[in-house]
């Protein structure tokens, strides 16, 4: 009899720890401002006239499937607690330069790129931020996903004067709630696909500066067209808001340049079908990290990244997605390894340092960065 009553009580114990974990993590999902907010209302109804969204929520052009079954999803689990050098053991050498807040003149395009996707394109006398993810973890929380350690942090505040953002989707590592809140004081206008703008709102964005657009729509900043294009993935940044915004690449077309963006991607025929309708493109910045076979259909492998480079009739590539964030099981330098091995003509891949500002026509491809090792210090990556 008091075995039992222990039993019982111990097993009250366990319920009771149970639900109030589960109360918890509700309300956290609730009320946390970096989940965002889905479309509803208006904004939803509107998103919803797309050819694109289909039943609940929108769909790629390619049949995609991103299901895992129970025995995948444990093989996974176990490879990224048993995976080695995913992230760096020494810290990053970078090439943060003194940020100007002048425009370039009106026919160059520079490019910095400040690790994973994070982008700032200086073009034909705009200053552009892409995928702007500049925070120390690519997560709703502070303990999953963190940032790799660089010699100097990214400082955030920085970043002034700037023309526009663009987004390609709502992921964590590429729309930071924290980032937004910095930058957005800063910035002219956002360009996002449908019902990103959501988000942006929701953390005190105002919708006069938000234009969202669907596959294959254009908007202009000035002289230059900026058009969203098709990607092969999905969104959402909670359980229950799978694909309720839209994901795209981008082209940003100018007088002298022509820029495309793929955002996150599986390969897919889009990329030649983009090539036909923009092309040839003068610089193609493309996923090229954070794959796993398990997930082929929705990021590619560096080899379908070179691929990709080709369809879309891009003269010089840059990999992006990698080089900052261990989000899959490979090893950190893995993406940019394979890729040179993969390309027929390596000198069409440029590999600047993180941080370094470069002009798109002139090659960045001598220097094999990711081989260099600095001394480890203690380093806080929290925004400045």
């Amino acid at each position: 009899m008091k075995k039992r009553k222990i039993v019982k009580k111990i097993m009250l114990t366990i319920l009771v720890v149970i639900v109030l974990a589960t109360i918890g993590i509700t309300l956290f999902v609730s009320y946390a401002p970096q989940f965002g907010q889905t479309p509803k209302g208006e904004h939803l109804a509107k998103i919803k006239l797309s050819e694109n969204y289909k039943d609940d929520g929108f769909v790629n052009l390619t049949k995609t499937s991103m299901e895992m079954s129970f025995g995948n999803t444990m093989t996974t689990l176990k490879e990224f607690v048993t995976a080695k050098n995913t992230k760096p053991e020494k810290l990053l050498p970078v090439k943060f330069e003194k940020q100007s807040t002048e425009p370039v003149n009106d026919s160059a395009a520079f490019v910095t790129w400040f690790g994973h996707s994070a982008i700032l394109l200086e073009i034909e006398g705009k200053r552009i931020m892409i995928d702007p993810m500049f925070g120390p973890y690519a997560s709703p929380v502070s303990f999953f996903s963190k940032r790799f350690a660089y010699e100097e942090p990214i400082d955030i505040s920085s970043f002034t004067n700037i023309d526009a953002v663009i987004i390609s989707h709502d992921h964590y590592d590429h729309l930071d709630h924290s980032s937004i809140l910095q930058l957005k004081k800063n910035v002219k206008h956002f360009f996002v696909p449908l019902g990103v703008g959501s988000h942006l709102q929701f953390w005190g964005v105002d919708k006069a500066k938000i234009t969202e657009l669907d596959w294959w729509q254009t908007a202009t900043l000035d002289n230059l067209r900026l058009t969203a294009a098709p990607a092969r993935h999905f969104s959402g940044r909670g359980v229950r808001d799978r694909d309720k915004t839209l994901w795209a690449s981008w082209v940003v077309k100018g007088k002298y340049n022509n820029i495309y963006f793929s955002g996150d991607s599986g390969y897919g025929p889009h990329f030649k079908k983009i090539g036909e309708k923009y092309g040839p493109f003068d610089f193609t910045m493309i996923e090229c990290g954070q794959y796993n076979e398990k997930w082929a259909q929705i990021h590619m492998m560096p080899e379908e990244s070179y691929r990709a480079n080709i369809d879309l009739r891009g003269k010089t590539m840059m990999p992006i997605h990698w080089g900052a964030f261990p989000l899959a099981v490979h090893t950190w330098r893995d993406p940019v390894e394979r890729l040179l091995k993969a390309a027929t003509d390596s000198s069409v891949v440029a590999h600047p340092y993180i941080g370094k500002r470069f002009e798109i026509h002139h090659q960045q491809n001598a220097i094999r960065w990711w081989e260099e090792t600095v001394e480890y210090t203690t380093l806080t990556l929290e925004l400045k």
